[in-house]
């Protein structure tokens, strides 16, 4: 008896942590950013060069729509996949992007830059240097 009492305060106490309700991973399109996203068949992701959040945002954004143009015309694709090319911090910043603003690639691009513009900032050159 009293290691099903224990078992029941462990479980009111998860409860309580969890905020007793389920989790929101309930509706996976929720989840995404572009839900409606279709893959092409037989679509390779490619190896990108992966984001930290120290770098110039632009000058990713320019290779990796290098590695994209085969799919330049499908946005919701470069949308899905950007996240493919981000690393640590940014890929949480992609995660916690609000679907509700991000209707485009132009509108996640603007994002992005907003996000990381500091670095283009703080990039020397070598005139600087």
């Amino acid at each position: 008896m009293v290691e099903r009492e224990k078992f029941d305060h462990i479980e009111e106490r998860l409860r309580a942590i969890e905020g007793g309700r389920d989790y929101a991973f309930a509706d996976m399109a929720e989840l995404c950013l572009v839900p409606d996203i279709v893959m092409p068949p037989k679509f390779k992701v490619p190896d990108f060069d992966k984001y930290k959040g120290t770098t110039c945002p632009k000058n990713h954004l320019k290779m990796y729509c290098r590695k994209m143009r085969a799919y330049a015309k499908d946005e919701k694709l470069l949308m899905h996949l950007f996240q493919e090319s981000l690393i640590g911090e940014t890929v949480t910043w992609y995660t916690n992007l609000e679907p509700s603003r991000v209707h485009s690639w132009k509108d996640l691009m603007v994002a992005f830059i907003r996000q990381y513009h500091y670095n283009s900032d703080i990039a020397l050159d070598r005139t600087h240097l």
